[in-house]
């Protein structure tokens, strides 16, 4: 069984009753509902991220494919295949952009 770590929640009575309408296990109500949300919330960070990416992810994609596959570890070299794919490039203000032929 996995390690459980025991905390204490305090919620309207109105919620009480309408987790315990749903479900007779609240602990596992209420674990679901938080890890919707976790995940929920991991999704909008990506969104944001792809959006507004973090300042040094421009600087990593000008050094390019090239110099991120020398600096793989050995036995790493076969992991990506810069040859697939579509290429992209980043614009300030316009986001990730597919880099025409």
């Amino acid at each position: 069984m996995t390690p459980r770590a025991r905390v204490t929640v305090t919620l309207p009575p109105a919620v009480v009753r309408e987790i315990d309408l749903r479900d007779r296990n609240r602990s596992r109500f209420i674990l679901e509902a938080v890890e919707h949300e976790i995940e929920s919330r991991r999704r909008q960070e990506l969104l944001v991220s792809i959006v507004e990416p973090h300042p040094r992810s421009e600087e990593i994609a000008e050094a390019g494919l090239g110099e991120w596959g020398a600096l793989a570890s050995p036995g790493d070299e076969d992991l990506l295949d810069p040859a697939a794919g579509t290429a992209v490039r980043w614009r300030p203000g316009e986001g990730w952009v597919q880099v025409e032929e």
